[in-house]
């Protein structure tokens, strides 16, 4: 019998195999078994606990391991894993964090108009600061803006961290794809359902697929869609034109967690916009902060190409107040306004010198200028 550094000596395969022969009579010698060292007693009395346990296990109508004396690697690298996506969890289904802040028009007062090197009202025929169908952005600070998918320029690529250049080229494209697909494609600012956007979301963010599902098909103040998609009702208003988009922001990028690259997009998006039966036309603001990760699959509990959104921030500007059925609603100038109306501070919704709107219980407000 061989003995360790440790309290108890150990038995060798060799000799418990022989003693479990000699203790279940089978002796190879013929004689009497001798009587069993309290090792040996110990080791029969915790294989007798295991099978016991092992049998309650089966009754419960499941398969268990018995308690393991021998733990090896394999039961170590069991809880690297679950340690890993422990940590999935904590970083991506409780920071993600969501704040909407809607801005309407005074539908009592005359807009203020910014552009030509002056103020104009609605009451001016023919004004050069005011919209038309051709000339959706006359008067407005966007006209010098790119046009939509432009507006969204990648930064210089390097290596961080541990991802490489590579990696973090590929987290810059997937997130223009997704700003694309959620604030320009014409089917989405139709109403239609953002099937390509929702494609490029990493289904492994805890609740984030069925949440968005359950928006799209049943939209409330809980669960909007415009949290992250712009959507118009098609029976009020549509979007002028698939090009009448402009977009000014940025996008940065850092390391995340081993593994992983954070993007931080925070953009704004001009929309000229027209009422859906003809005449009116007008411009709603949606500003979006967002941040996404995309993370090495091979090290997280992630899906390969898609991005997993850690917190997404959006502000309104010109849509009705305090209504939840996942469309954005302009006010017209000269036209009854619907949902509740604006009680909060007056807001300049082209001004991007300050971080958006992180309260998510900010009254409805009003807009200085569309």
């Amino acid at each position: 019998m061989s003995t360790s550094s440790g309290d108890e000596p150990n038995l060798s395969d060799a000799e418990l195999e022989a003693f479990l022969k000699d203790a279940a009579g089978g002796s190879s010698s013929g004689a009497p078994p001798k009587e069993p060292s309290a090792r040996a007693r110990m080791v029969a009395r915790r294989l007798r606990e295991a099978d016991e346990a092992a049998a309650r296990q089966a009754k419960k109508g499941r398969s268990a391991d018995p308690p393991g004396w021998r733990t090896g690697p394999v039961g170590q690298e069991a809880n690297g894993r679950r340690a890993r996506r422990r940590r999935v969890l904590a970083v991506v289904g409780v920071v993600v964090a969501v704040a909407v802040a809607v801005v309407a028009v005074r539908p009592s007062l005359l807009l203020d108009r910014f552009g030509g090197g002056g103020t104009a009202t609605a009451s001016e025929p023919g004004d050069p600061g005011l919209p038309t169908r051709a000339e959706p952005f006359r008067g407005s600070p966007a006209l010098s803006w790119a046009d939509g998918a432009d507006g969204i320029e990648l930064p210089a690529v390097q290596a961080v961290g541990d991802m490489s250049a590579e990696d973090v080229t590929e987290a810059l494209r997937l997130t223009k794809e997704l700003l694309v697909a959620s604030n320009l494609d014409p089917a989405v600012l139709r109403g239609d359902r953002p099937e390509k956007a929702m494609a490029l979301l990493d289904p492994e963010s805890p609740g984030l697929t069925s949440r968005l599902k359950r928006s799209l098909s049943d939209p409330s103040e809980e669960d909007d869609p415009l949290t992250l998609f712009t959507r118009f009702d098609p029976g009020e208003a549509r979007v002028i034109g698939d090009d009448a988009v402009k977009v000014r922001g940025e996008m940065t990028y850092e390391a995340g967690d081993p593994g992983s690259v954070e993007v931080h997009a925070d953009y704004t998006f001009v929309y000229g916009v027209e009422r859906a039966d003809g005449g009116a036309v007008d411009r709603t603001i949606v500003r979006r902060d967002w941040t996404v990760m995309l993370a090495d699959p091979e090290r997280w509990e992630a899906t390969e190409g898609r991005l997993l959104p850690k917190s997404y921030y959006v502000n309104f500007g010109n849509t009705a107040c305090e209504v939840y059925d996942g469309y954005l609603h302009p006010s017209f100038t000269g036209a009854s306004v619907t949902g509740s109306p604006a009680t909060g501070p007056e807001v300049d919704p082209y001004d991007r010198s300050e971080p958006v709107t992180r309260d998510p219980d900010m009254t409805c407000g009003e807009v200085t200028r569309v």
